[in-house]
């Protein structure tokens, strides 16, 4: 009897990636195989770069001063500092945001300048979004500004750049957003994609690009540094993970060494927001900041503001930590329910076969629009942008899919919109009202143009085929030299044909996840299949699964435990 998936499911393609050269086999033979094919996949087939790898080193160079303008940036800062003058750290509201402007003010703070020469300033979502803005240049120089230094913004802010020129205020950007037609006319602008920077590491975050910065400011003065550098990348292991920089390259070094730091919990809203997430300072992962400390940071510029997060990283007392990070885990929670009720609405707005997903309403929340623009564009595929409509501007947000580059894509109907920018598949804009049925119109010819015709079924990476007998403890062991894991160097996945599923049911709250036991006759596993409930009542005998190998832990016991990620019927011979 054949078994058909069942057609709420998501229909992934699974791609297996090619093996390894057998003459790269031969070179690299004492390498474990499973571990060389992953390794491979990962773009890495010199023994010297896999040695720095799997030690955690970084091979080019990271002299900050490579980076474009630093030279500049570097002196006219030092010129604040010694003349004590008043700068600006103007941050975006999210976890790199966040964590970029309370590192550069530390930084500031730590080379001389006074609390109240060294000031935070990041923009509300609701009343000034995303960005640089004229209002608040102008009132940050009235309230005696003299240098304003973004930090994982300005890019793109042309006219405000030029604003904050006319009105005598300086500005350094600082950035790693995708380049506009031209750059802002700051007194320096250091963004690693510029095509004229000689650093080697281009998909910085903006928190790792504000470190860089910190780095040669102590260079250039280091007889008044009255701070470790080091004790900042707890920020910037934060910053990257939480904005899905790619774990690879100096990304990877600068995670590997924050994540110590982080794991002192040194930092006393560190210590706070650890405790409150369930998390133990000693065993924090690049995961814990995905899935626990980022999303409770981000909840603060979500639905309140920014400066509760910025407040409790730069904390320096035990019990306003603790008050903050109470403060961000209501608001994460609160987060959670307002999203699935803002993607139940969005869905019914959509039209799911369209070749873009557009919805758009008043009733929409800026702060979360990102994340139900982003179930949308996993759900069923395709680019899509939740816009919240206002009285006379509506603020977007877009979450794209491979095959779509969303950046260009709003880059073609700048005209149209007030402001815009992000990367290839997430991006954000603010469009005036009576533009708005023109833009969505040009956006969604653009998507046709793009898309019509096209197969659009997403892709399932698999790193190898691995039956179920080589699974064990020093496989899962061996595995571990990959951590950190995230974007571009992903817990590796694997794939297997022909498991017997022993047994199997719907569990969870809602019963939407999938738990069974499967084996292939010398070993069994317990697994767990997240939203893939649908099976429940029509588990084949035998499937093949595509997996990843975890650790259960249930009162005090540890297991090997596979999460599939997706499983089809067995094909009969």
């Amino acid at each position: 009897m054949s078994i058909n998936r069942p057609s709420e499911l998501t229909n992934y393609r699974w791609q297996i990636a090619p093996p390894v050269p057998p003459s790269l086999i031969q070179e690299l033979g004492h390498f474990n195989p499973i571990l060389l094919q992953v390794l491979y996949n990962r773009g890495l087939s010199k023994p010297a770069d896999i040695q720095a790898f799997l030690e955690g080193r970084y091979l080019a160079k990271d002299d900050p001063f490579l980076l474009a303008d630093m030279d500049k940036a570097v002196a006219r800062i030092q010129h604040a500092v010694e003349q004590g003058q008043n700068v600006i750290v103007y941050g975006d509201f999210d976890a790199d945001g966040v964590t970029a402007t309370v590192l550069l003010v530390e930084a500031l703070r730590g080379l001389g300048l006074s609390r109240e020469q060294a000031q935070p300033y990041i923009p509300g979502r609701v009343d000034e979004g995303y960005g640089l803005n004229f209002d608040a240049l102008s009132k940050l120089k009235g309230r005696g500004a003299d240098l304003v230094i973004s930090v994982d913004c300005g890019i793109r802010s042309v006219a405000e750049v030029a604003h904050a020129r006319d009105i005598g205020l300086d500005m350094i950007v600082t950035d790693h957003h995708s380049l506009g037609r031209e750059l802002p006319p700051a007194g320096a602008v250091i963004n690693p994609k510029r095509p004229d920077s000689a650093y080697p590491e281009t998909m910085l975050a903006g928190v790792g690009i504000a470190y860089k910065l910190a780095q040669a400011l102590c260079q250039a003065m280091p007889q008044r540094v009255q701070f470790d550098p080091s004790q900042l990348l707890d920020l910037v292991a934060i910053g990257t993970v939480a904005d899905i920089a790619p774990l690879l390259g100096e990304n990877r070094k600068l995670v590997i060494e924050g994540l110590k730091v982080l794991n002192g919990a040194t930092r006393p809203g560190i210590a706070a927001l650890a405790q409150i997430s369930g998390l133990t300072p000693g065993s924090m992962t690049a995961e814990s900041i995905g899935f626990r400390l980022g999303p409770r940071i981000n909840a603060a510029g979500r639905l309140a503001h920014a400066y509760s997060a910025a407040r409790l990283l730069i904390a320096d007392n035990a019990p306003t930590a603790e008050r903050l990070a109470h403060e961000l885990n209501q608001l994460n929670q609160q987060r959670q329910a307002l999203t699935a009720e803002l993607c139940d609405m969005a869905e019914g707005l959509i039209q799911p076969d369209a070749n873009i997903l557009i919805a758009a309403d008043t009733g929409f929340v800026s702060g979360v629009v990102g994340l139900v623009a982003g179930r949308l564009a996993e759900k069923y595929y395709r680019p899509a942008v939740v816009i919240e409509t206002g009285s006379e501007e509506s603020r977007g947000s877009c979450r794209s899919i491979t095959e779509f580059h969303i950046t260009e894509a709003l880059d073609e109907v700048a005209h149209l919109l007030v402001r815009h920018g992000g990367h290839a598949q997430a991006a954000g804009f603010t469009v005036r009202n009576e533009n708005l049925p023109q833009f969505r119109q040009a956006l969604s010819d653009i998507a046709a143009r793009e898309l019509s015709g096209r197969e659009l079924v997403p892709t399932l990476a698999i790193d190898a085929e691995l039956p179920l007998r080589q699974v064990d403890w020093a496989l899962h062991d061996l595995l571990q030299q990959l951590e950190p894991t995230g974007c571009a160097n992903a817990t590796p996945v694997f794939m297997a044909r022909h498991a017997q599923v022993f047994n199997h049911r719907a569990v969870g709250q809602d019963g939407g996840h999938l738990q069974l036991q499967v084996g292939d006759g010398q070993r069994g596993f317990g697994a767990i299949a997240f939203r893939q409930a649908a099976w429940a009542d029509q588990m084949p005998g035998r499937v093949d699964i595509v997996y990843t190998i975890n650790v259960n832990e249930w009162r005090g016991q540890r297991s090997l435990q596979l999460r599939v990620e997706d499983l089809r019927p067995s094909e009969t011979t």
